[in-house]
């Protein structure tokens, strides 16, 4: 019978019991243990207690299952999720207002039908867009999440939305360095960081202004070289006066 658990007062399972409660038989339990993708169980002598976290392992495998997934790919998951970064390194910066965001590893797959692969998974945890707290994975932002999400479904494949994350990272990290040089250099309050807090909305309005004019420009130039004859250098010269 199950127990309410030794220490904690959680439940905790026997391996028939943990077996039926995940719809699966004792054999796959077994199996399944033997490559990798459930955590070893507390040991009691010669009892084995599970617990509600093995329990939701197991419902995730069988999740990720019925999406496509091999055994071995979702193997390769579960040792670059427990392999991720833990959640308060992730989330360690003040400065930053966006909302996390956390997930299954079923549906993270969800958002990136799939896309979902240990090289995906590995590149995200290495950006930084990704976390492991416990059995849930955090993404860094929601807003993140979302257009990463529109732009895969869009038909853009996750590994190139993610080296362009590179790419904006590196990005976003010399403008965020330039403005922290031209606050320090200039402001009354060099020495704190609270002036930096304080004029983060003007930071944000620059390159968001900044961005859409770029933006502009390059819509504006595509428009140019559909136009017949764009490519000669007198169809851009202004009319003649008459």
């Amino acid at each position: 019978m199950a127990n309410d658990g030794a220490n904690d007062g959680k439940r905790e399972y026997r391996t028939a019991e943990l077996a039926e409660a995940a719809g699966i038989t004792v054999r796959t339990l077994r199996f399944y243990r033997e490559r990798g993708l459930l955590p070893a169980p507390r040991r009691e002598g010669r009892i084995a207690w599970y617990g509600e976290p093995h329990l939701a392992r197991l419902r995730t495998v069988a999740a990720l299952l019925d999406r496509g997934h091999t055994l071995g790919g979702i193997a390769e998951l579960i040792a670059a999720f427990e392999g991720g970064r833990g959640v308060a390194e992730l989330l360690g910066t003040p400065w930053s207002q966006e909302t996390s965001v956390r997930l299954t590893p079923e549906e993270l797959a969800d958002h990136f039908a799939g896309e979902v692969t240990p090289e995906n998974l590995a590149a995200a945890l290495d950006i930084g867009y990704l976390a492991v707290d416990g059995e849930q994975i955090v993404h860094i932002s929601s807003r993140l999440l979302e257009a990463a999400t529109a732009l895969v479904r869009a038909g853009i494949p996750l590994s190139a939305v993610l080296t362009a994350a590179r790419e904006v990272r590196a990005h976003a990290d010399a403008l965020a360095g330039m403005f922290s040089r031209l606050v320090h250099e200039y402001t009354d309050v060099a020495s704190d960081d609270g002036e930096l807090t304080r004029l983060r909305p003007l930071a944000r309005t620059v390159v968001d202004a900044e961005f859409s004019l770029a933006m502009d420009r390059r819509l504006r130039g595509a428009g140019a070289r559909d136009v017949p004859g764009s490519g000669d250098a007198t169809a851009c010269a202004p009319p003649k006066q008459l």
